[in-house]
C-alpha cells in the first residue's frame, strides 16, 4: 500500500514538472511573440495619421464659401481649443483610465471576455480610446476575432509612438456623432451652432453621450435617451470628482437649443470661382484631388463676396430670362491681380462652363490698346494722324488682299488722330498702324500683357480676330491701371494644411511690364470712348453709358459677329465683360449687342459705390497739353472744341492749330507769332468734375 501511494506521488510530481516545463515554454514563447510584437511595431514606426478632413474655402474677408463636398463634415481642432468639459466628459464615461495605461484595460478587457464565453458570441467591448482610435483610423466596425487582433496592433503602434494629448486630440476629432458630422466641432456645429470650444457643461454632456449609438442618443432623435445618457455622464463626471453635484444638476437642468443643420452650407456660392480654384490647385500648385477632397486644406481665396453678388445680380437683372444669350464677367484689383468677382455663365447647374476661364472667344475691338500700346514704344502719339477711308490692303508672296469695313461703312475720308480713332473705333486706322509695325509686334506685345493665347500674325488681329480668354483681358487691362506692373490672375493667396503649415503663399508683383509714361498715355486714350469732345465722322463708342458714369474710367469696347465686349477700368478695379452665343450665333438685335457695355457700368459703379473718387494719378515723364482733338494738334482760344490730352515728355505736339481763326481775326499776326493756347475755361468735361 505504501509502495503504491509513493509510485502514484511521484507520477505525480512528474506530471506537475511536465506542467511546469510547458508552462515555462509557454510563457517564454508568449514573452517571445510579445517581445517580438512590440519590436515588430517598433521598427514599423508611427502609424499616418491620415483621416480624411473637409477642405474649406474662404473669401477675402475670411468667411467660408464653400467646402468639399464629400458628404461628411470633418474639421481638425488642436486639444487645446476643445472645451474641457467635453474632453472630461467623454474620458470619464468612455475610458476613465485612460492617461494610466498604455493602450488597454486589462480590468474591462478580463469583464468582457467573461461575458463574450458566457454568450458565445462577441457581446461587449472594453475598447479603450486609443483602441477606438485605432479602429476608426485603420479598421471598419466589424465585431470579428481577426478586427480585434489588427486593432490591438494598432493600438501598439499608436501608444509606442504619439503621447496620449496626441491620441486624444486624434480620437475627438475622428469620432462619429451622426448626420455626416465626424470630429466634435462638426457634431458641436451641427448640434448647436457652435464651436467646440464654446461648449457649455450641459452641451458637453449631451454631445459626449451620442457616439454610443447617434441613432439612438442624438438628442435629435431622441430628447429622451439623450437626457439619460447625459446624466449618466454627469454622474461619472461627479464619481471621479470633475465636478461637484451642484454643477450637475445645473447642467441637467440647463435648456438646450439644438440647430439640427450644418454651418458650411454655401457651396452655391461663386460656383464657376470654387471651380477654376480648385483647377489652379491641381495645375498650378500641384495638388492631387484627394488632398484637396479630404485633405483638410484652408484655401484662403481672393474672393470679394459683395462684389460677386453684385456680378451675378447685374448680369441677371440686364438679360432677359428668355434670352438664349450667354455671359460672363471677371473682375480683378489691379494692384495685384486678385480676381474678385467671376461668373462663367448665367447659369452654373445647367452649364458648369466656365466662360471667364475656359472659352477661347474674339476680343474684337478691346485688343486696339495692345495695337497703340506697341505703337506709343514706336514713336506714335495721340497726335499721329492717318487717313480714314475705305482700304484695300495688298501683299506680296501671294498673300490674300485684305479691305477692312468700319461699322456701318463710315469713315472719316480724311486724317483722324490715334486718340480719336481709339474713341470711335476706327478699323482702317487700327489695320494699318498694325502693319506699319510688323504683324509681329501684336503677338509680342499681348505676350508682355498677360495673353498666353496666340494671337495671329495677319492683318485682321489688330481687329481681334484671334481668340483670347476673358481672364487675359481683365489681366492686360490691369497692367494699364496700375501704371505698367507686371500682375498675373490670382485667385488663391494662401493654402494651409490641415496641420497649420502654409503650403502656398502668394507673393506680390514687383516687375515693371511696361513703361508707365506710355502706360498712362494710354490709359488717357481710353478715357476718350466716354468723352463726345472727341466726337467725329461717328460718335464715340462709350457715349451711351457715359451718363451713367459718376467717376472716371478708362476702356474699350469690342464687338465681332457674334461677340460683345466691354473692358475698363478705374484705378481701384478692372472688370471685363463678354456676352454672346456659345455657338457663335450672330448678335443681331441692338439690345444683344449692347448687354456687356450695360453690366459693366453698372457693375462697375455698383462695386465702387463705397469706395474713394480716385482719378488716375500721371507719372514722371508725362505732359498734359490743351489740344484740338480733330487734328491733335496745340489748341488756342480760337477751337471750338478743346480737350487736355497727355504724352510722353518730349512728344508732345509743338505746332498750333490754325485751322479756326475766325475771319475777323483772321488776319496773320504781323509780328510773326502763333496764335496763343486757350485758357482753362474750355478744360474738358471730366477735368471739370475729377481735375486733370
Amino acid at each position: 500500500m505504501e509502495l503504491m501511494t509513493d509510485h502514484g506521488f511521484r507520477r505525480t510530481i512528474k506530471y506537475l514538472r511536465a506542467l511546469f516545463i510547458i508552462s515555462l515554454i509557454g510563457f517564454t514563447l508568449m514573452m517571445l511573440l510579445f517581445i517580438g510584437v512590440l519590436s515588430y511595431a517598433k521598427i514599423l514606426g508611427a502609424p499616418p495619421l491620415v483621416v480624411p478632413q473637409s477642405t474649406l474655402y474662404y473669401a477675402d474677408d475670411g468667411s467660408i464659401i464653400g467646402e468639399s463636398n464629400s458628404g461628411q463634415k470633418r474639421y481638425w481642432l488642436p486639444l487645446e481649443e476643445i472645451s474641457p468639459a467635453f474632453v472630461d466628459a467623454i474620458i470619464s464615461i468612455e475610458d476613465k483610465n485612460f492617461y494610466n495605461h498604455h493602450g488597454f484595460d486589462i480590468k474591462r478587457i478580463g469583464g468582457a471576455v467573461l461575458a463574450d464565453i458566457k454568450a458565445m458570441a462577441m457581446v461587449q467591448g472594453a475598447s479603450t480610446i486609443s483602441q477606438q482610435y485605432s479602429r476608426n483610423l485603420y479598421l471598419d466596425h466589424g465585431k470579428t476575432w481577426k478586427r480585434k487582433l489588427n486593432e490591438a496592433f494598432y493600438t501598439i503602434r499608436l501608444e509606442m509612438n504619439y503621447s496620449k494629448d496626441e491620441i486624444l486630440e486624434g480620437y475627438l476629432n475622428t469620432i462619429y456623432f451622426g448626420n455626416g458630422a465626424y470630429g466634435v466641432q462638426a457634431a458641436s456645429q451641427y448640434y448647436f451652432g457652435k464651436n467646440a470650444s464654446d461648449l457649455t457643461l450641459a452641451e458637453a454632456s449631451l454631445l459626449a453621450g451620442v457616439p454610443k449609438g447617434p441613432g439612438v442618443y442624438s438628442p435629435l432623435v431622441s430628447m429622451e435617451n439623450a437626457k439619460k445618457r447625459q446624466q449618466l455622464i454627469l454622474n461619472s463626471m461627479v464619481n471621479h470628482q470633475l465636478i461637484d453635484k451642484k454643477k450637475a444638476e445645473a447642467a441637467a437642468a440647463a435648456p438646450i437649443k439644438l440647430v439640427g443643420k450644418h454651418q458650411h452650407t454655401k457651396t452655391g456660392i461663386a460656383p464657376y470661382f470654387q471651380d477654376a480654384v480648385r483647377q489652379q490647385l491641381k495645375s498650378v500648385l500641384n495638388v492631387d484631388e484627394g488632398t484637396i477632397e479630404l485633405g483638410g486644406l484652408k484655401i484662403y481665396t481672393t474672393l470679394n463676396l459683395k462684389q460677386q453678388e453684385i456680378a451675378e445680380k447685374t448680369i441677371e437683372k440686364l438679360i432677359s430670362d428668355e434670352s438664349e444669350i450667354q455671359a460672363g464677367l471677371v473682375a480683378m484689383n489691379p494692384k495685384n491681380g486678385h480676381v474678385k468677382a467671376m461668373v462663367g455663365g448665367r447659369n452654373y447647374q445647367e452649364s458648369p462652363f466656365n466662360r471667364a476661364v475656359q472659352a477661347v472667344r474674339q476680343p474684337g475691338s478691346t485688343i486696339k490698346p495692345l495695337v497703340y500700346y506697341a505703337a506709343l514704344e514706336h514713336g506714335f502719339t495721340p497726335s499721329t494722324t492717318m487717313k480714314s477711308e475705305l482700304t484695300t490692303f495688298r501683299f506680296e508672296n501671294n498673300q490674300p488682299e485684305y479691305t477692312p469695313h468700319n461699322f456701318n461703312n463710315l469713315y472719316a475720308e480724311k486724317e483722324i488722330t490715334m486718340a480719336q480713332a481709339l474713341a470711335v473705333s476706327d478699323n482702317v486706322f487700327a489695320v494699318k498702324t498694325h502693319l506699319f509695325l510688323g504683324e509681329d509686334a501684336l503677338s509680342e506685345t499681348a505676350k508682355r500683357f498677360g495673353i498666353h493665347s496666340p494671337i495671329e500674325r495677319v492683318p485682321s488681329a489688330a481687329l481681334g480676330t484671334s481668340g483670347v480668354r476673358m481672364i487675359e483681358m481683365a489681366n492686360a487691362y490691369s497692367i494699364f491701371a496700375n501704371g505698367g506692373k507686371q500682375v498675373e490672375p490670382v485667385l488663391i493667396e494662401k493654402v494651409v494644411d490641415r496641420d497649420g503649415h502654409i503650403l502656398f503663399s502668394k507673393e506680390k508683383p514687383s516687375n515693371q511690364a511696361i513703361k508707365p509714361e506710355l502706360a498712362y498715355v494710354m490709359t488717357h486714350m481710353m478715357t476718350g470712348m466716354f468723352d463726345k469732345k472727341l466726337n467725329g465722322y461717328t460718335g464715340v463708342t462709350g457715349s451711351t453709358i457715359s451718363n451713367k458714369m459718376t467717376r472716371q474710367y478708362a476702356g474699350k469696347s469690342g464687338t465681332t459677329e457674334s461677340d460683345s465686349w466691354m473692358v475698363g477700368y478705374s484705378p481701384q478695379l478692372v472688370s471685363a465683360v463678354w456676352t454672346g452665343y456659345d455657338k457663335g450665333k450672330p448678335l443681331e438685335l441692338t439690345v444683344e449687342k449692347s448687354y456687356a457695355k450695360n453690366i459693366w457700368i453698372n457693375f462697375m459703379e455698383e462695386a465702387l459705390a463705397d469706395k474713394p473718387v480716385k482719378k488716375f494719378k500721371a507719372p514722371k515723364g508725362v505732359v498734359g497739353v490743351s489740344v484740338d482733338p480733330e487734328n491733335g494738334l496745340l489748341a488756342t482760344k480760337d477751337c471750338p472744341v478743346k480737350r487736355k490730352t497727355y504724352f510722353a515728355a518730349g512728344t508732345e505736339p509743338t505746332e498750333y492749330c490754325t485751322d479756326h481763326i475766325a475771319e475777323h481775326e483772321g488776319k496773320k499776326q504781323k509780328n510773326g507769332k502763333q496764335p496763343k493756347p486757350a485758357e482753362g475755361k474750355d478744360d474738358p468735361w471730366y477735368k471739370r468734375i475729377w481735375g486733370s
